[in-house]
């Protein structure tokens, strides 16, 4: 199924945006995040005209279409009027031509006025559309931003993500989504994560029940939605399995075409875990910024060898 956003959806979001006339056809759909800027179809040229985009007039198109007759205008703002164009959107506060009024009416497409300027508008409802009409996936987790990080904790259920985020929420860290996240591509590399409206700000903990993050923490503990930086994967504690001591084998899980850090950590008991998720963001973040660890362990060691070995050298030569 398409994804789809409603042009009353699209004025209410928008608090610079009012509509001039169709109030009675805000629930026509937009289907396309791109905007047209009809230039060439002023000319009479609509042998590629995008009529399913929202059609955007500046201050140069408004200006080109009054040097026409009132008849060239009708002409072309009615072959402009087509049963799946969205809307007409008219920037800087500008009067649109009369005769794109009496075509939009007769076809009961919706013409709505900007006071912002093209290039501000047209980026604004552009990245509003992005998002609203991204294909989306939703993942079994809880996303919390540590640090300024979306940290996005997975695992069986039952394992403990619920509680862990809620010890890292009373440790200063803010909830995103708990149980479900809904994931979309903003953009080549970047994932964002955000809660569904029916659990936004409501977190599950077994044997209490639901409960409001907001009303318990305040509006500091939350935030509407993060981009997913790293992946945390709770897994139950195996002793026959090796686990990863010195922090080489950082995995990737891909997310549409984005492949995303992801840790795998042992749950057992007596393990803090929200304190080591902490620790491992902490620890990926200095990575990030150019400090490894590991690489300072394994170069220390590496030079206690050479080090003992010269040592060994010298007391063989006396």
């Amino acid at each position: 199924m398409t994804a789809s956003v409603r042009i009353h959806e699209l004025v209410d979001a928008m608090d610079d945006i009012s509509v001039i006339i169709g109030e009675d056809h805000l629930d026509r759909e937009i289907t396309i995040s791109d905007l047209s800027r009809p230039a060439l179809e002023l000319t009479g040229y609509f042998s590629f005209y995008p009529q399913n985009r929202i059609q955007l007039l500046g201050k140069t198109e408004i200006s080109f279409s009054e040097r026409m007759t009132s008849d060239e205008r009708y002409i072309v703002m009615k072959r402009m009027c087509q049963a799946d164009t969205p809307a007409f959107l008219i920037s800087r506060n500008q009067e649109p031509p009369k005769e794109l009024i009496k075509a939009a009416q007769e076809k009961g497409i919706p013409v709505l006025l900007s006071n912002r300027s093209t290039t501000r508008l047209s980026s604004n409802v552009t990245n509003f559309l992005e998002e609203r009409l991204a294909e989306r996936i939703s993942q079994h987790g809880v996303l919390v931003d540590i640090y300024g990080m979306g940290v996005l904790i997975t695992g069986d259920s039952g394992i403990g993500k619920s509680e862990t985020a809620l010890e890292l929420i009373q440790r200063g860290h803010r909830l995103v989504a708990d149980d479900r996240v809904e994931l979309y591509m903003m953009d080549e590399s970047r994932i964002i994560g955000e809660p569904p409206e029916i659990l936004r700000h409501l977190i599950e903990i077994r044997g209490i029940g639901v409960i409001d993050v907001v009303n318990l923490f305040g509006v500091g503990s939350i935030r509407t939605s993060k981009t997913v930086d790293l992946i945390i994967n709770l897994e139950h504690w195996d002793r026959n399995r090796q686990y990863d001591r010195l922090g080489h084998n950082l995995e990737r899980m891909r997310i549409f075409n984005v492949d995303i850090p992801k840790l795998s950590i042992p749950v057992r008991v007596g393990r803090n875990l929200s304190i080591i998720i902490e620790i491992a963001t902490m620890n990926i973040r200095a990575k990030e910024m150019g400090y490894d660890a590991t690489e300072t362990f394994e170069n220390n060691l590496s030079n206690l060898i050479k080090q003992n070995s010269n040592n060994a050298g010298l007391e063989e030569e006396e």
